[in-house]
């Protein structure tokens, strides 16, 4: 099964897909949409959504993994990442994808496990689940994984489960 993770934001959106092994992840592609100040904020928009749609057309994953948006003091900042998070569903829901949605803790617990992990360890768990020979450089690009790994984990847990008859 092939996920795209994604981080939303408007300056920059971090995607990571990744298929699911039979012994573990396998990292397929990863990095960053970014968009420049200079331009519209719906310009800015219109390119995260073409983006986006040409990462599913290309790779053809079965589901979307996003993470939710958190708590901000910066309300500015927080609209736009809520307006980026709005252009993904919105791809998403044209591609027919299945959509999940994560929040940072379950997703620091699911790579890391443990909520309160630091951007460094789960960058280097990232690194060691997907066989990278280092971890990703940027913060938006490793967040993507992790929602993509987060969400393959939950898959996983969720169907073990339901092979047992609970």
């Amino acid at each position: 099964m092939r996920v795209l993770g994604i981080d939303p934001g408007l300056a920059a959106t971090g995607y990571g897909l990744v298929d699911e092994a039979e012994t573990g992840y396998r990292w397929v592609s990863s990095g960053c949409i970014r968009t420049g100040p200079d331009l519209p904020q719906t310009r800015r928009l219109e390119q995260i959504f073409n983006a986006i749609l040409e990462l599913i057309r290309q790779y053809r994953p079965r589901s979307l993994a996003l993470e939710k948006l958190f708590f901000s003091r910066n309300v500015r900042t927080a609209l736009q990442v809520g307006e980026a998070r709005g252009i993904v569903i919105l791809a998403a829901a044209r591609s027919g994808l299945e959509l999940h949605e994560y929040t940072p803790l379950q997703v620091k617990q699911a790579v890391v496990g443990y909520g309160g992990a630091e951007k460094g360890q789960v960058q280097k768990m990232i690194a060691l689940l997907l066989h990278l020979p280092e971890s990703p450089a940027v913060d938006d690009e490793a967040d993507a994984l992790a929602v993509a790994i987060c969400h393959l984990q939950h898959r996983r847990f969720a169907e073990a489960v339901k092979g047992r008859g609970v």
